[in-house]
């Protein structure tokens, strides 16, 4: 029996189709990113779309099994996940398939991944993920190249107006082990005042915590910021955060001035598996972040850890709005049009429409020109 959806083609919640032109803006926009990431040395992969799921779910440390859209292999009968990130599969290639390669390991990818759930920001499911992972090192050195990488292929893309946020995302960690000490239950109550930047509530926490709330005024424009994180870090006469302090500096100095630079450094959202470097990604005009990237550590085989550094972009809200589109020029070829000539105007760039009856009208399908000829004429 046919189902309405089927008769009106109605797709589940959160998935689309991508219709002429922006199918090929997706396309372009995507080949522009992963050009850009190639030329600096990164090689391309690309993994299946579903994994086991025990492979994926231990590689994903920031998912759950029930985060995942799953469904039982009919040959293996085991339960399959499809990827909501590709960052996983590339270090799960990383530590097996590529283990014996020399690092540092320059890997880059691109293509869709699926959400069990949306949010009100991004209600997509499906979102095209492109990206490059450096494993091997976590170094500054290793930063200032994602962080520099990630902004040339967004300039080729088109964008403007791009803002960088940093983040440390295990600083909390680093102060409640060291100067400014913390309990367990203290740390995550901390954690989750300072999300949402409630300095009222860190007060109303003790002591301990309300020592904290100097964190709240240390996110903005980057230098000043760092100013007073520099503050903070003298306050508390250890000196832990010196390196980072530095490091953050070195890693911001190359960066264009045309690039707007901020530091929330107790930012923490989707950077739960990130070790000691975060950022986010936004762009001008532009609700919410178009990527993110950071430092983090892949599981090897043998149960140790490989540091890596690496950047993730989601550029559909980009494709949305008209990037990556290219101008075509569309020529309509009638009925006994000279063969051996729409094979040359093809090879000057031309995309040709072939008519396959008398019926066939050009300017109807799209074409601003016909072939007269060995002339190309417009409407």
């Amino acid at each position: 029996m046919t189902t309405p959806n089927a008769i009106t083609g109605l797709l589940p919640e959160g998935l689309s189709d991508r219709l002429p032109p922006a199918a090929e803006a997706s396309a372009h926009l995507a080949r522009s990113v992963l050009d850009t990431v190639a030329a600096h040395g990164y090689a391309r992969v690309m993994p299946p779309i579903a994994e086991f799921e025990e492979t994926l779910t231990q590689r994903l440390k920031s998912a759950r099994a029930q985060d995942l859209l799953r469904a039982v292999d009919p040959l293996s009968q085991r339960t399959l996940a499809i990827r909501p990130d590709m960052t996983a599969q590339v270090g799960r290639i990383a530590a097996t398939r590529l283990a014996a390669a020399a690092r540092p390991l320059r890997l880059s990818y691109g293509g869709p991944v699926l959400k069990l759930r949306a949010n009100q920001l991004r209600p997509e499911r499906e979102q095209l993920q492109v990206g490059a992972e450096l494993i091997g090192t976590d170094s500054v050195a290793a930063a200032v190249e994602i962080v520099n990488v990630a902004i040339e292929a967004l300039q080729a893309a088109g964008v403007t107006g791009i803002t960088i946020d940093f983040t440390l995302p295990d600083l909390i960690d680093t102060l409640a082990a060291g100067p400014m000490p913390l309990s367990d239950t203290e740390r995550e109550a901390v954690r989750s005042e300072l999300d949402a930047k409630d300095a009222g509530a860190l007060v109303a926490l003790g002591t301990g915590p309300a020592a904290y709330l100097p964190l709240i005024e240390a996110a903005g424009p980057f230098h000043a910021a760092m100013d007073r994180l520099e503050a903070i870090d003298a306050a508390t006469g250890d000196g832990q955060l010196a390196s980072r302090i530095a490091a953050l500096r070195a890693i911001a100095k190359p960066i264009g001035w045309d690039i707007t630079l901020t530091l929330d450094p107790t930012e923490r959202h989707g950077f739960e598996y990130q070790s000691w470097f975060g950022f986010s990604i936004f762009a001008e005009g532009f609700v919410g972040e178009i990527g993110r990237g950071g430092s983090y550590a892949i599981l090897r085989s043998d149960g140790s850890e490989e540091p890596a550094i690496g950047f993730s972009l989601y550029p559909d809200p980009l494709i949305d709005a008209g990037f990556g589109a290219m101008p075509v020029r569309r020529l309509f070829l009638p009925l006994g049009h000279d063969a051996a000539r729409a094979k040359a105007l093809r090879a000057e760039g031309w995309r040709t429409v072939a008519a396959l009856s008398d019926a066939d009208d050009g300017a109807a399908l799209g074409c601003s020109h016909w072939l007269d000829g060995d002339a190309a004429r417009g409407y």
